[in-house]
């Protein structure tokens, strides 16, 4: 394909890497309206609905660094394509699990796809968009997709669980449809990404250029598998923390060996010719902290998301249709915003623009966090998510372009792979690091209260304190003149525990702005440094 026919194509090729991405990231959120029907169906706990959400995530971030060095070597239309390929089969083998532990696996085989499918997708994107006001418009519209994709999985799965079902009985027959009703309806969720999967395949296979890096050298196989190691071991010991202990041999083990495994990456890397990750782009400072920043954003978001999707159905009371629908201003918000974000960044800076963003997603979650079991949804809650979504676009945008555009389009692959990295692997621990502090919170206040009724089974009593939707079951099968106020006590205990979750979304929110107001700079370069030019970094 000649670049007269990529330039006219562009916009075309920007459709079709949107649609691959948007669904990549829907499927990080998707699920989270499934959250209490997972509870429900496949008595999942606390943990095990954190590892639903994460398995994905953890493999998606651990390979995205693989993945974009594997684009820039064999070519990035080849790597994307093949991952919608392994994402289409694997969101099936999801669709039908019958375990919390069969789903966790299908969820991480489901995140080899997606690695595949991200950072080819912005790695295309600035090769096939040269100048830089069309680049920070494409951008725009790439993080766009990225940030409705966030809000519209609630949705989505919302739509799917709840009207999806009685079409597919009717359309299989009693027999057929009842045992889909019975066991796997919940599945729907993920077998919606064939469809789309077809569609970008078919559209990518005629449209998307190939590109590749002529000098990228063998492949690092070594940094590869410690990268994954690392990050792996990080996000595990904090998921685990709360049972385990913070103050335990298993926890603090856990963190001093992830910090060693990263820092033989490290200084591995910096011995090699070809390396995975070259880590002296991290002395560029706008590359390093708009990294920093994407990173911060996605754990206060991800971390909100997991709580938020519980609390519109456990404590509300909504449908699943109706939470999915709920965070639909959150879509809107972010539509709005992220478009012009880039542009934003190229008058104003991207030291105020991001810092703002942040500023602005903290202000979001401290409003949320005052927010009790009964207040206005059209009021408090919808202006919260107003102010998370808008600060979310000022920050994706600029920080995005401010990362690719520090790098040669030739190391395209290796710098979309570190945005896209820096995004999962902050989600990935806003998830658990909220759902960690959630959980220290909420067990043993439900505890606390269930310890007044003695003739409780301790089963229950610890079904309860693993799960808020364990909780509703136990207060359904109370004597009739306790159960509201063993509903009212565990709601509560929720409260208590998302009211502290979204305070430390809103504290992390704040040290990211006042780093991004120190460390980002006023202005935008234009011209990306050559590897000649990157600050060096002692290697001895």
């Amino acid at each position: 394909m000649n670049a007269e026919t990529i330039y006219r194509r562009r916009w075309w090729i920007l459709v079709v890497l949107a649609l691959s991405v948007f669904l990549v990231v829907v499927d990080n959120t998707i699920v989270n309206v499934a959250l209490p029907t997972l509870s429900r169906d496949l008595n999942a706990s606390t943990t095990d609905l954190q590892w639903i959400v994460d398995a994905y995530s953890l493999v998606f971030a651990g390979l995205l660094l693989a993945a974009g060095g594997l684009g820039d070597r064999i070519g990035r239309k080849g790597t994307m394509q093949a991952g919608l390929v392994i994402f289409a089969a694997t969101s099936v083998v999801a669709a039908f699990s019958t375990s919390s532990g069969q789903l966790i696996a299908s969820r991480a085989a489901m995140g080899i796809g997606a690695a595949l499918v991200f950072p080819a997708t912005l790695a295309i994107l600035t090769n096939v968009f040269t100048d830089p006001t069309e680049r920070a418009k494409a951008i725009g519209a790439w993080s766009a997709v990225s940030g409705m994709a966030v809000a519209f999985g609630p949705v989505t799965g919302g739509i799917l669980l709840e009207h999806l079902v009685s079409g597919m009985a009717v359309a299989f027959g009693p027999v057929t449809g009842g045992i889909l009703l019975e066991h796997f309806w919940w599945g729907s969720i993920f077998l919606v990404n064939v469809p789309i999967v077809a569609i970008a395949l078919l559209a990518g296979w005629f449209l998307v250029p190939t590109s590749r890096d002529p000098d990228s050298g063998a492949f690092d196989w070594v940094g590869t598998v410690v990268s994954i190691l690392g990050v792996g071991l990080l996000v595990y010991t904090v998921i685990e923390g709360p049972h385990a202990g913070w103050n335990s041999v298993a926890t603090i083990g856990g963190f001093i060996g992830a910090a060693v495994l990263l820092a033989v990456f490290v200084v591995y890397e910096l011995r090699r010719e070809h390396p995975l990750l070259d880590v002296r782009v991290f002395r560029i400072a706008r590359f390093s902290a708009a990294a920093g920043s994407i990173a911060i954003a996605f754990f206060t978001l991800f971390g909100f998301i997991f709580i938020v999707t519980q609390y519109f159905q456990f404590v509300r009371g909504y449908s699943t249709l109706s939470a999915g629908l709920h965070t639909l201003p959150f879509a809107i918000f972010a539509a709005i915003t992220a478009p012009n974000a880039a542009r934003l960044a190229l008058r104003f800076g991207p030291r105020r623009v991001v810092g703002t963003g942040l500023l602005t997603m903290m202000i979001g979650f401290i409003i949320i966090g005052f927010c009790d079991a009964d207040t206005a949804y059209f009021g408090p809650v919808v202006i919260s998510m107003a102010f998370i979504a808008t600060g979310l676009s000022l920050v994706t945008s600029p920080s995005t372009a401010a990362v690719m555009s520090s790098l040669p389009k030739e190391k395209a692959g290796a710098g979309a792979a570190v945005n896209d990295t820096t995004r999962e692997i902050g989600g990935t621990l806003g998830v658990a690091v909220v759902g960690s502090v959630f959980a220290s919170i909420y067990a043993p206040k439900i505890g606390e209260f269930l310890a007044k009724f003695p003739q409780v089974p301790a089963d229950a009593v610890t079904a309860a304190k693993a799960s808020m939707a364990a909780a509703i079951v136990v207060a359904s099968r109370a004597p009739t003149e306790v159960q509201e106020l063993f509903r009212s006590s565990a709601s509560d205990a929720f409260m208590q525990g998302m009211r502290l979750g979204c305070f430390v979304c809103a504290g992390v929110a704040l040290c990211g702005s006042i780093a991004a107001f120190t460390f980002l700079p006023d202005l935008e370069s234009e011209e990306a440094p050559h590897p000649g030019e990157w600050p060096e970094l002692e290697q001895s």
